[in-house]
């Protein structure tokens, strides 16, 4: 096994890149999961969006953003008049974290030990795609870029400069399912899809 410091730096495809995430041993996520979930998206893509970590549904099917956050996030995408196909999408963390609650997999967020140990794999995705624009769906992604310290509450939708490119941290899709109220949700989905028209202005 491989772990992802020593693979990470010297894989030079987006296919070996995915064969070597299929072997890392940087945490103990990989014990429980199905399957690591590896970015997806064309080579040369101009915007890459960084997501938590996979979800159930991305976990049992082996792809990201395929499961309810997703669905929400491709029109959330259509609205804000950018094609899912020309985005790389990918997530902080590789594998689903979760506990088993009877039959059900109770999602659970990764702790800061497992996102910085997965972080080489993200580095590798952003030498190889070489995007323009990332977009960081969550506090997990955006912590993962800009440190502990940073408070998506008080950046969201800011385009930011940091080692060369430009970044917009957002919120996460799954967060607008978790809202009850529809009027809210809806004003939630708004200002989310206002994000999203950010990171395609950048």
């Amino acid at each position: 096994m491989t772990e992802p410091a020593d693979a990470a730096p010297r894989v030079r495809s987006l296919a070996a890149l995915r064969r070597a995430e299929a072997t890392c041993t940087g945490c103990e996520l990989q014990e429980h999961a199905e399957q690591v979930v590896g970015g997806e998206g064309p080579r040369t893509a101009r915007l890459m969006l960084v997501g938590e970590q996979p979800g159930d549904r991305e976990d049992r099917q082996g792809h990201v953003f395929v499961g309810p956050a997703g669905h929400l996030l491709d029109r959330a995408l259509a609205e804000a008049g950018i094609a899912r196909e020309d985005v790389f999408l990918t997530n902080a963390v590789k594998h689903f974290r979760f506990r088993e609650r009877g039959k059900r997999r109770i999602h659970q967020s990764p702790t800061v030990r497992q996102v910085r140990a997965c972080h080489p794999w993200l580095e590798a995705e952003l030498r190889l795609v070489g995007p323009e624009v990332v977009g960081l769906l969550g506090a997990v992604a955006a912590k993962s870029v800009f440190g502990q310290d940073f408070r998506l509450t008080d950046r969201r939708g800011e385009i930011l400069e940091h080692e060369g490119r430009r970044w917009v941290a957002t919120v996460h899709p799954s967060s607008l399912l978790r809202t009850e109220d529809s009027a809210e949700r809806e004003a939630a989905f708004e200002a989310f899809v206002g994000d999203l028209r950010v990171v395609a202005g950048a």
